[in-house]
């Protein structure tokens, strides 16, 4: 299993411009006039088609393709409007989206739709699908709802300026398995429903992403099939409940990723073995607080107990807050926007740019960062990545003991406008202060910025 150096206390639950070239013959000269008249009036036919056929039958509309492109996806070079009619696994009546439903050969069946649907395989490695989700009925919390609308907000932000897609479930796809179970029906179907994404990244509801520019290092990931935020010293050697977090975790679509949730998830409520192993993972992990069986141990388990089959594609991630103990975050938010302001006075970074751009600057800013020998973690003045409010219990209202409501609201409100902050400066506004979710003010850019200058080329 690798893993990188513990750097944290674990966490609580236009147009191609035409080169003119001389002309070799008269006869050439001919023969380019007339394939540019033939072309011309093919061009003429084909939009009068389109206006006498704007159904689409055999002619091209040009406006149905003026829409497509900017909303149905094709401008990331998709194309949803083709569905071929070849077999696929969607045509096999014992392939199924709920768990318990065993699907074999999963990774040649992902293959074989990707190669009947070419248009989605550039960037198919590093293509990601969040899942997230909440409880179907209204929170208890007065203050419930609207938090949870502020926290996916956060997520649909982070996920436009990433190119990710979404997929926010409010229902319980497997009746039997509720509170942190309720993720791993959900995470299957999606499978299933997206063979085109690579990666399927849960993140629990009550955790908010607090740096927008910062991108998944897949790449690190590349030998491993799930990512989760963890310290294996703890799990290896003092078998602590508490040595992972399975409230956010990346995993691959593939059939290892089938097998495990399926051996993962058999720990649930809907098993009839699910007193056995609240009893096993107690006496196994003797810090574990409650006799229920929670995914959290389970992984714990399988990682320690079934190391040859999961552990060694199980990645630990602990260089960075892939998600991060609110307690130990949202003290030092003001603090990290200072730095982070300070580094706004590069005047390149004080641009004003579009939001489709972001990612550029992004990846500019981490080199700054990196000059200025900026760290991850509690001792790091870096943006944490994804903050998580374990145990605040927005929805219900029944927080930890530990720390009372007001410190809870107050922290997500900083945590979220902090973010916010990210997202509204490609609009020109920010929050005024941390603590004030209602208003914005106009922020100032650099009005004598070269119109003849343009960035240096980042590769």
């Amino acid at each position: 299993m690798a893993t990188p150096a513990l750097t944290e206390n674990p966490p609580m639950p236009s147009k191609p411009i035409a080169r003119h070239k001389p002309p070799s013959s008269s006869l050439a000269s001919d023969g380019v006039l007339f394939l540019g008249g033939a072309l011309v009036s093919l061009l003429l036919v084909w939009s009068f088609l389109s206006f006498t056929n704007p159904s689409g039958g055999g002619g091209l509309n040009f406006s149905s393709a003026a829409v497509s492109s900017e909303c149905s996806g094709a401008a990331h070079g998709f194309d949803p409007l083709h569905d071929p009619p070849d077999p696929t696994f969607y045509d096999e009546p014992e392939v199924g989206y709920t768990l318990g439903t065993k699907i074999r050969d999963w990774d040649e069946k992902r293959r074989r739709w990707m190669e009947l649907h070419p248009s989605f395989s550039p960037g198919a490695k590093e293509r990601v699908l969040m899942v997230t989700g909440s409880q179907p009925t209204p929170c208890k919390n007065p203050m419930g709802d609207h938090f949870l609308l502020r926290l996916f907000k956060n997520k649909v932000d982070y996920c436009r300026i990433h190119g990710h897609d979404i997929f926010y479930n409010n229902v319980l796809l497997h009746p039997e398995m509720f509170t942190f179970w309720a993720k791993y029906p959900a995470v299957r179907a999606a499978m299933v429903a997206h063979p085109e994404a690579e990666w399927i990244w849960w993140v629990d509801s009550d955790a908010a992403i607090t740096d927008m520019e910062f991108k998944l290092p897949l790449e690190r990931y590349r030998e491993h099939n799930l990512v989760v935020h963890g310290w294996p010293e703890l799990i290896y050697k003092k078998k602590s409940w508490t040595g992972l977090n399975a409230g956010v975790f990346l995993i691959r679509n593939c059939q290892w990723s089938m097998d495990l949730i399926e051996r993962w998830a058999g720990m649930g409520p809907q098993s009839p073995d699910y007193d056995r192993w609240g009893q096993i993972l107690r006496s196994e992990f003797k810090d574990k607080l409650f006799p229920q069986s929670d995914d959290q141990t389970g992984l714990g388990y399988l990682i320690v107990e079934e190391k040859e089959r999961w552990g060694e594609k199980i990645y630990m991630e602990g260089e960075y807050y892939f998600e991060g103990y609110w307690v130990e975050i949202v003290g030092k938010l003001e603090r990290v926007a200072e730095r982070y302001g300070e580094l706004e006075r590069n005047r390149l970074r004080r641009r004003r740019r579009a939001e489709k751009v972001g990612e550029w600057y992004g990846a500019l800013l981490e080199e700054e960062l990196r000059r200025e020998g900026a760290e991850h973690g509690k001792r790091g003045w870096r943006r944490p990545f994804i903050t998580h409010f374990t145990g605040c219990q927005p929805c219900s209202g029944r927080h930890n003991e530990a720390y009372e409501a007001e410190t809870c609201r107050r922290g997500m409100d900083k945590a979220l406008n902090f973010a916010d902050n990210q997202v509204l400066r490609s609009f020109g506004y920010t929050h005024p202060s941390l603590l004030n979710s209602s208003s914005v003010v106009p922020l100032s850019f650099d009005s004598d910025f070269p119109s003849s200058s343009s960035p240096p080329s980042h590769n």
